[in-house]
């Protein structure tokens, strides 16, 4: 046994050596092959670990999201995934896995309309093949909800078993494929009258990039983060990562097979008869809940410890929340490229410096929304936590005039 875990120890040290060499300059396809002539097989479960390791070290997040896509490179073909266990249809690895093929058979199709164009440039035909290539990057942009369940669903799960780094780091990495996707359809929308040459050009800036980027994180998710997942978590976790998935939806793909696997809670809301008395009056549980998901708003409340408490559940939701975000560190909610900011209103909110912080944002070129973050404090102005307050003000922002006479708003 001790064998063992010193050939693991060893090969972990191996390969957080050849990560640092890279990050220190080196070309990474001089290492690949002495690196693969020591190693042969690395196991999935230690490349998290040193990614890990990495960061606990002092390796900011940031610098080893940079390294994710090189030092994949190296492991490409070299991970070891005998012991990876297998799922049932319906399982949320299985659903993964099977929006998976469909995102490489939309990349497929893209990469085949890219090669003729480049063995038969036809200007007559360009047109059609544009149109045809904005309607496959659009389907790719679905592929937020696949990342979107990762992020709220699986990570905090990870996070509950120890796993904090690597999740992290796909987070940063997530939010560059939807950047490059983006891009792409963005260019595709300007193509209209463009000639082969320019286009040739559009292609290897920004068409190409998108699509390679969707295919190597489906790499890093098959090879690294779903068998890693199987390893940590329980059945029963997996089955409230399941329950959840329909709050945020599926991605070109459609599951046609209900998971329950035996032995597992049911979790079921409910709710306790009473008033909850106020200075100004009382509600029922029932009446505060209809009051909370009817105002026109998104309220996020996180409590005096940073752990997320509450978060309204309107008809019209701006941003993605579900429950696995309760009892978890606000940090870990946001992408990394956002920590700092968080930090800085949480610290200012304590402190007494600041009591509110707004932004306002154009939400995919269509909506405009408002964001404000309040510093709660009861009576002595102790702080008690942060509520986040989001609203679409796309159609207030054109209202003109007056309007006195009895309007229903249109359902």
């Amino acid at each position: 046994m001790s064998e063992i875990i010193n050939n693991s120890q060893m090969r972990k040290e191996m390969l957080k050596h050849v990560i640092l060499q890279i990050h220190e300059g080196h070309q990474a396809e001089e290492l690949k092959p002495r690196l693969m002539e020591l190693m042969q097989k690395i196991p999935y479960g230690e490349v998290v670990e040193v990614e890990q390791e990495l960061i606990s070290g002092g390796l900011p997040v940031e610098e080893v999201q940079k390294l994710c896509d090189v030092h994949s490179k190296v492991l490409e073909g070299h991970i070891d995934l005998s012991a990876m266990p297998l799922v049932p249809p319906g399982h949320p690895v299985d659903t993964f896995q099977k929006e998976n093929r469909e995102l490489e058979m939309a990349v497929a199709r893209i990469d085949g309309i890219l090669i003729k164009l480049k063995k038969s440039p036809n200007p007559e035909q360009l047109p059609k093949d544009i149109l045809s290539l904005r309607a496959l990057y659009n389907s790719l942009l679905d592929v937020d909800k696949h990342y979107s369940r990762k992020e709220n669903l699986l990570f905090p799960f990870l996070e509950k078993n120890g796993i904090t780094g690597p999740p992290k780091v796909m987070w940063g990495k997530d939010d560059e494929v939807r950047t490059a996707i983006k891009n792409a359809v963005e260019v595709l929308r300007s193509c209209e009258d463009v000639e082969p040459e320019e286009f040739n050009t559009v292609v290897q800036m920004f068409l190409k990039p998108a699509a390679s980027a969707v295919i190597d994180m489906i790499t890093k998710e098959e090879q690294i983060l779903l068998p890693m997942s199987l390893d940590r978590l329980t059945e029963q976790e997996w089955y409230e990562i399941y329950q959840q998935t329909n709050e945020i939806g599926y991605c070109l793909y459609d599951p046609k097979v209900e998971w329950k696997p035996s032995g597992v809670i049911v979790n079921e809301e409910t709710t306790k008869d009473g008033d909850i008395h106020l200075p100004s009056g009382s509600f029922t549980n029932e009446e505060l809940l209809a009051i909370l998901n009817t105002l026109p708003v998104d309220m996020t409340f996180v409590d005096r410890n940073d752990k997320v408490k509450y978060f309204s559940q309107g008809k019209e939701r701006i941003f993605d929340r579900n429950r696995a975000i309760l009892k978890r560190d606000v940090r870990a909610c946001h992408p990394p490229s956002s920590v700092g900011i968080v930090d800085k209103i949480v610290d200012d909110f304590k402190t007494g410096k600041e009591e509110s912080a707004p932004f306002w944002i154009n939400l995919h070129g269509e909506k405009f929304i408002h964001i404000e973050y309040f510093a709660l404090r009861n009576e002595k102005g102790e702080y008690l936590g942060t509520l986040e307050v989001s609203q679409n003000l796309t159609n207030l922002r054109n209202l003109e005039g007056e309007q006195r006479l009895l309007s229903y708003k249109s359902k």
